[in-house]
């Protein structure tokens, strides 16, 4: 029903593409451009200052952290563990994908080991980011006693509010369940000495600024405060500059277009065709684990549908899908149970899937900045990957 309700609502409404955004076309091309004229990717191995070994870590955690295949830490792991541990407020400037979340969850479940009482708030942008957090905290966690509540919408609020009463040492949750909780009395942030904003410009940029400016307002003021964050706008600096005291800033951000994504634009010769230029890519030797960006969530089901039906096994993830829904969709994509996965911008950030061979970008992303986030899927610490626009 749902589907046949959705070709109903596209045949009354003909679907309109929007018109090129000829600056953003102009600044794709230029990256293909660019990597043209350039050798082949040379990894270039970092040498950390430490190992996990070096950190003053307990030995469960310790063991977790081998358990999880973490042998080396990453520049960010490795600048930014010894300064959180020693209890300083940390900016944290990286790219998606550099490794920061357990840059900021290690030390953080080590604090709370040593502490019982201690509680720490991480606020994420997207739902699917606090879900990727909540799973990384539970292998760092694991046999150590520590409990969590993941506060975010699409779930049992009634669940969420009954785990508040018991006792918890962390919370991690999206913006606007938060606020829910708070003004449902369910969720004191003044009990909150240890505070993390994960993914802050991107917070920013879909409109909750307020809200963060809200939670800052009721959390105490002798707390150690963690904020990570890709770009540093004026906007985001507000929120810097009320969040931490005297902190310690790492940055190990990369440039916007990383020499491990291999870019190139596909033209549309036929607009009509297009799914058929998608179609002969997608059957391509190499196209093991893709990824495929759409503008909207209706234009992103019909796609999927179409795929579905040449029997390609894809999946969707978007705004009119539930998050159990959306949740199993990832899981199948994580586990390799479907071979592409559709989305729109929800997806974007904050997703950490292993192995994604491509990025596609069906539509044009609305920004540069959300070009270089959906690109970020792939090639990820290290890896190799392909990125993929087209240009009507």
């Amino acid at each position: 029903m749902y589907i046949r309700n959705t070709h109903r609502r596209f045949r009354r409404k003909p679907f309109k593409p929007a018109q090129p955004n000829i600056e953003l076309t102009r600044q794709i091309r230029s990256v293909e451009i660019q990597k043209k004229g350039k050798e082949a990717y040379k990894e270039e191995q970092y040498v950390p200052s430490n190992g996990f070994v070096d950190f003053p870590l307990v030995k469960q955690l310790q063991d977790n952290i081998l358990y999880k295949g973490y042998t080396s830490p990453l520049p960010i792991q490795d600048k930014a563990i010894p300064s959180i541990i020693s209890g300083r407020d940390v900016i944290g400037i990286a790219n998606t994908g550099t490794g920061k979340t357990a840059a900021f969850l290690i030390p953080l479940v080590n604090k709370v080991f040593n502490n019982n009482t201690e509680k720490v708030l991480i606020v994420a942008p997207t739902r699917e980011l606090a879900l990727q957090i909540y799973e990384e905290l539970r292998g760092f966690a694991k046999g150590l006693r520590i409990r969590t509540v993941l506060c975010i919408g699409g779930m049992s609020a009634g669940r969420q509010q009954n785990d508040l009463r018991q006792n918890f040492n962390f919370v991690i949750g999206t913006p606007g369940r938060i606020k829910d909780l708070i003004q449902r009395n369910n969720l004191y942030l003044s009990q909150f000495r240890s505070v993390v904003l994960d993914e802050a410009d991107r917070m920013v940029d879909i409109g909750f600024i307020n809200d963060i400016k809200y939670f800052i307002s009721l959390l105490p003021s002798d707390r150690q405060s963690l904020f990570f964050s890709a770009t540093i706008s004026s906007k985001v600096k507000e929120i810097i500059k009320t969040f931490v005291n005297d902190p310690v800033t790492v940055s190990v951000k990369e440039q916007d277009i990383t020499e491990n994504i291999d870019q190139s634009v596909v033209k549309v010769l036929d607009k009509h065709k297009k799914v058929d230029q998608l179609h002969d890519l997608l059957i391509q030797e190499g196209f093991d684990k893709v990824l495929i960006f759409g503008r909207t969530r209706w234009g992103i089901q019909r796609l999927t549908n179409e795929l579905i039906k040449r029997g390609f096994k894809a999946g969707a993830i978007h705004g009119n899908k539930n998050q159990n829904q959306r949740q199993k969709t990832l899981d199948k994509f994580k586990k390799d149970e479907i071979k592409i996965l559709l989305a729109t911008d929800v997806a974007s950030r904050g997703l950490d899937i292993e192995n994604v061979s491509h990025v596609i970008n069906y539509d044009m992303p609305a920004t540069y900045e959300d070009y270089i986030h959906r690109i970020g899927r792939t090639g990820r610490v290290n890896k190799k990957g392909v990125a993929l626009t087209f240009i009507e």
